[in-house]
């Protein structure tokens, strides 16, 4: 039976990585599941669910990804992953959101009490400072699952919540959320 294993890669950002990381693992005969990637500064991060083949360990899965050279210094984890891979409802994103202005301390944990209130998952957050003239510009994306029923109370205290702090709120549904 196939092992279902966390596979975390932390190494310096560079053109081609995804392409290469992935083809590597294709070759192994590794099922991708739930994957992200984000650069982060100079560096960059892959986390995926794999699903791997009996015959391969993670210890020589390690040692076929440090023979690309983009992995020779990579920081490479790969642990079982005893959870079920596939998510439930509240993994399903309704609504995607994003806040923009200028940066302010605690603006990440601000909103994300707010998702508490309203019993909404964040299914995913990428945040980046931005430089430019002046001061830099700080985008929060926030792709949600927000329970039927409490869509629009969340969605306008995350409205107020950033137009207190001065901040640009936005959001969409996703396409298919419900």
């Amino acid at each position: 039976m196939a092992e279902n294993a966390l596979l975390s890669i932390f190494c310096v950002d560079r053109t081609g990585l995804v392409a290469e990381v992935t083809g590597r693992l294709f070759d192994l005969g590794v099922n991708l599941g739930a994957a992200s990637f984000s650069v982060l500064g100079k560096g960059a991060e892959f986390t995926a669910i794999c699903e791997l083949p009996d015959e391969l360990s993670h210890e020589e899965i390690d040692g076929e990804l440090r023979l690309l050279p983009e992995l020779r210094d990579a920081a490479i984890t790969i642990a079982p992953f005893g959870l079920d891979p596939v998510h439930g409802p509240s993994g399903k994103i309704t609504h995607r959101i994003l806040v923009s202005g200028g940066d302010r301390p605690g603006l990440i944990a601000r909103l994300c009490e707010v998702f508490v209130q309203f019993k909404a998952n964040i299914v995913r957050l990428n945040s980046e400072k931005i430089p430019g003239e002046g001061d830099p510009l700080y985008s929060i994306g926030v792709s949600v699952w927000i329970p039927e029923g409490n869509e629009n109370s969340c969605l306008a205290t995350i409205a107020n919540t950033a137009g207190e702090l001065g901040l640009e709120c936005r959001w969409e549904a996703a396409e298919g959320g419900r």
